[in-house]
């Protein structure tokens, strides 16, 4: 049997349903941070970038935090007291957490039903009044209050301080 997964129509109901409060914005698709510059720049909030990584074990990570926050993967992996990591293939990205590269979102985290992927929110971007990520497509930038975010994943993440894990200077 299929997992069934959340698509952007089922996600923004649920939301509703939920009655949480949200901005959606329609826009271009954009597949990285720099692809996207001129689309954020219309957009008020904190925005964010993602990252569905592995370790050499092969457990997964789907780490959020702000769009232009420096990732340094070797002190990245100290953070997480974990082994080597590497980007998680489109694949293994669309089994898990049912999302296309460009498309990755912490919320993407509703997909993976058999909690095999670990979440990892930057606790500065948890600060934010408004944040602003994918609801699952990259047509599409919605913005969340950070509880409201907490409340619509339904699960708890790893919440931490993520500066300990950019480059050196």
């Amino acid at each position: 049997m299929t997992a069934q997964f959340f698509t952007p129509d089922t996600l923004l109901k649920k939301m509703e349903a939920m009655n949480i409060p949200f901005h959606l914005h329609h826009h271009r698709a954009v597949f990285s941070v720099a692809d996207g510059d001129d689309v954020d720049a219309k957009i008020p909030g904190f925005h964010t970038r993602n990252m569905f990584l592995r370790d050499k074990k092969e457990k997964m990570f789907l780490i959020t935090l702000g769009q232009r926050d420096p990732i340094d993967l070797k002190k990245l992996e100290s953070v997480l007291n974990c082994g080597r990591l590497s980007f998680g293939s489109p694949q293994r990205l669309m089994k898990y957490l049912g999302v296309t590269p460009g498309s990755v979102t912490p919320l993407a985290i509703l997909n993976d039903i058999n909690h095999e992927v670990t979440q990892i929110l930057d606790a500065r971007m948890m600060m934010q009044d408004v944040i602003n990520m994918h609801p699952l497509i990259n047509t599409m930038t919605v913005g969340l209050t950070a509880p409201d975010l907490l409340k619509v994943i339904d699960r708890a993440p790893t919440v931490i301080d993520l500066s300990a894990a950019a480059p050196s200077p």
